[in-house]
């Protein structure tokens, strides 16, 4: 595992177009410097929604659930690429599961912009999270997920990606 800030970003502009590359740390707190990440959006057969909780040792939103899977593009590396080894590396899941696109959207907050590519997968488990990154996982009912927007226990990411999915009737 590398170093916390020592991951090189492809920075993007607005079509998506590589123009540049910057380490992790000059990303997160410059919304100026665009990237990529994926993002799996991990659902059981009845239809809850798996989310984890960050490790309380992570550099941004410690502590808060977010995503079930997500994580920053390598370099060179496609958006289901991404998607498919942060699987694999997040919660054990075999990264040659079924993905299905579900859509494309930005994050633009103080700390950082992202371009997010948001794929959907059912599946029931088992799960094995990385202890590094995750502090918990488990499934969440709309109703409960509902309940908790807007009370600082999700990422302002994830409650972004609430918002879309509940627009597109994905939630």
């Amino acid at each position: 595992m590398q170093a916390p800030g020592s991951e090189r970003f492809e920075i993007v502009d607005d079509a998506d177009r590589v123009i540049g590359t910057a380490w992790r740390h000059e990303c997160h707190g410059n919304p100026a410097l665009a990237h990529r990440t994926a993002h799996v959006v991990v659902r059981s057969g009845d239809g809850r929604v798996l989310l984890q909780k960050r490790s309380a040792a992570k550099d941004i939103q410690p502590g808060r659930w977010d995503t079930a899977v997500g994580g920053h593009l390598h370099l060179g590396e496609s958006y289901e690429q991404a998607a498919r080894r942060e699987m694999a590396e997040e919660i054990g899941l075999d990264g040659a599961l079924p993905l299905a696109w579900l859509f494309d959207t930005r994050i633009r907050n103080p700390i950082e912009s992202e371009h997010v590519r948001v794929f959907g997968l059912t599946h029931d488990g088992p799960f094995v999270p990385q202890a590094a990154e995750i502090d918990e996982l488990r499934f969440w009912t709309t109703t409960e997920i509902e309940q908790a927007l807007g009370t600082a226990a999700f990422t302002p990411n994830l409650e972004v990606e609430i918002g879309e999915l509940r627009q597109r009737g994905l939630l």
